[in-house]
């Protein structure tokens, strides 16, 4: 059924075609594991952004390879930032900041869809308010010099904030960048492939799956 579902979707919407082939050779390579979760090598007392958080099962992930990590995890859902700070409350290394950052102080309406929750496809109806802040504001106040890993997982909130790391030169600071682009309209497929080449200026891309996992380094 799920199969037929992707059928259907690639002949109702053709501009779908890149994460889709992205989703097989992702599923093919068992990626997820060889790629996405090769954390043995961070440094002790790494320090890390996990943007997006929902319910914390990727700094779990951290944790298990750097327990001695610090991670600042970013979930403007407040029901999801709530059970995050209950989650992670014995641990002092372990920030939840209950807002998004972007490329300038703003307000997003959020859907209330679990893990799919965002700004995008939103009727207002229904959902919550939250709060946008500068990402260059949070690095100075946070006086964050060196970042060793950042995960950006926030539902197309990425096509806002990636800009405003690069033009605010934060990007320089971020060692290693783990980004899941989402493709909810055709004019996004321009977006990502603009954001991919400005990134190229200060970083290499390790590893690509389109519109499902990539991750880049610092050149």
């Amino acid at each position: 059924m799920a199969s037929l579902k992707r059928w259907l979707d690639q002949k109702r919407h053709p501009w779908k075609e890149p994460g889709h082939t992205g989703m097989k050779a992702w599923k093919a390579d068992k990626a997820q594991h060889s790629h996405l979760y090769t954390y043995d090598s961070l440094p002790e007392r790494a320090v890390v952004l996990d943007i997006g958080g929902f319910e914390g099962g990727w700094s779990d992930i951290i944790l298990a390879r750097c327990p001695t990590a610090t991670i600042h995890i970013f979930e403007p859902h407040p029901v999801f930032a709530e059970r995050l700070r209950a989650k992670f409350q014995g641990n002092s290394d372990i920030h939840v900041y209950e807002f998004a950052i972007g490329s300038k102080q703003d307000r997003l309406s959020l859907s209330d869809s679990g893990d799919a929750s965002s700004s995008f496809g939103s009727d207002g109806t229904q959902g919550y308010d939250a709060e946008i802040r500068p990402v260059s504001e949070f690095f100075e106040a946070g006086n964050l010099k060196t970042i060793d890993l950042a995960k950006i997982n926030i539902e197309g909130g990425e096509y806002d904030l990636l800009p405003g790391m690069i033009d605010s030169g934060v990007i320089g600071q971020i060692d290693r960048l783990q980004i899941q682009f989402h493709l909810f309209d055709p004019s996004l497929v321009a977006e990502r492939d603009a954001i991919r080449e400005r990134l190229s200026e200060t970083h290499t891309c390790a590893w690509c799956y389109p519109f499902v996992w990539e991750e880049w380094r610092l050149k």
